[in-house]
């Protein structure tokens, strides 16, 4: 590949920071995700909180795709818009969330919404509230699987949670849903054989749900296990970063041949020393979550150290430093995308080399109308 693919001919027209997204890397990615399922699109059903825009969601519904996980209200709401047939908002909801939820549901009858529960308590509120207003909820068991962030472990509690469920008027089971994203590591064979394991038992208790519930349904992990859930054909997957892809697992899942489609702009603002500049990067336009060194991995520069950030800018150790004037443009790779993106309010789309459109990052809002 060119290693230039990604200057931007109209660079003037874009400011900077900001995101750049490639469509025709945006849509290779969606196409690439489609194929590894052999074109069963009824086995996908990608996570939105990567991307939170409508107009992606257009493109992954005219590829086939129509069911989806969110993370927020806000999320599956544009999944919705977009017109979902399904949307699992992969969070137990609590306050005002249950109201929310409900008010929405009405308001949009061709898309079917779910939501995960793992306690009796959550239950029997989201039970109370929906018969209150005549309405019936899918609800898929959060199954926690080694992960212990959230769920329910396989034992006497589900147990009692599935046996609580039967007598819910409003609840209807749809299935289990189990999350790993703490199986990272970058030897496929190794991760794909701790994910196995950390699923088993959730597959075995699984397949006796489906005795009394035969159209109950299995939803696991997201982006680092998806090559490993797709070789398993009762298992619906649940990618996301894969649509824009990142720094950060393409470094570490070399089995999944994804291309970096959303990129960060930056300028220099500073030439302050001998040896440093100052981009107008900071930590209120990339991920911070990560150390220094693991923010953004710049395209065009070589010989560099980010060595800090502020909110507002990025100050980086550099070779060659009269090489670089102030007004130069930098392209960079985040580390993580999915927090980059919600920095954002916006993204230049780039085609053919140039910036052709802005596409709204509308989910990036904890609220729209719901």
């Amino acid at each position: 590949m060119d290693n230039t693919w990604y200057h931007i001919e109209n660079i003037e027209t874009v400011d900077s920071p900001s995101i750049a997204l490639y469509k025709e890397h945006l849509e290779y990615n969606i196409g690439k995700m489609v194929s590894l399922v052999d074109g069963q699109t009824d086995r996908l059903m990608p996570h939105v909180k990567t991307n939170k825009m409508p107009k992606v969601m257009q493109l992954m519904l005219k590829s086939g795709i129509q069911r989806f996980k969110a993370s927020t209200i806000a999320e599956a709401e544009i999944a919705a818009e977009a017109g979902a047939t399904a949307v699992l908002i992969a969070h137990q909801l609590v306050g005002p969330k249950v109201d929310r939820l409900l008010e929405m549901i009405p308001h949009y009858p061709n898309t079917e919404f779910s939501a995960l529960l793992d306690n009796v308590d959550s239950a029997e509120e989201l039970n109370q509230k929906a018969e209150e207003k005549g309405l019936k909820v899918q609800i898929y068991i959060d199954i926690n699987n080694g992960m212990n962030r959230s769920g329910i472990e396989i034992g006497p509690r589900l147990d009692e949670l599935i046996a609580y469920l039967k007598i819910c008027k409003s609840l209807v089971l749809s299935g289990l849903h189990a999350y790993d994203g703490h199986l990272r590591d970058p030897d496929f064979e190794l991760r794909n054989q701790q994910i196995e394991k950390g699923v088993q038992d959730v597959e075995t208790y699984f397949d006796a749900l489906r005795i009394d519930y035969p159209k109950a349904q299995l939803i696991c992990g997201g982006t680092p296990s998806f090559t490993s859930h797709l070789l398993q054909e009762k298992r619906i997957t649940s990618p996301g970063t894969c649509v824009l892809w990142d720094w950060g697992y393409g470094e570490k899942l070399t089995e999944q041949d994804f291309k970096h489609a959303a990129l960060l702009i930056t300028r220099i603002i500073s030439k302050p020393t001998e040896g440093i500049i100052t981009v107008d990067l900071g930590h209120k336009s990339v991920a911070a979550e990560n150390p220094i060194d693991k923010r953004v991995k710049f395209l065009n520069i070589d010989g560099y150290e980010l060595l800090s950030q502020s909110e507002e800018h990025g100050v980086i150790k550099i070779k060659e430093w009269d090489k670089y004037r102030v007004g130069d443009v930098l392209y960079g790779i985040p580390y993580h995308i999915c927090p980059t993106i919600n920095l954002h309010d916006e993204v230049s789309v780039i085609e053919n080399g140039k910036k052709v459109d802005t596409w709204q990052i509308t989910a990036r809002k904890r609220k729209l109308n719901f």
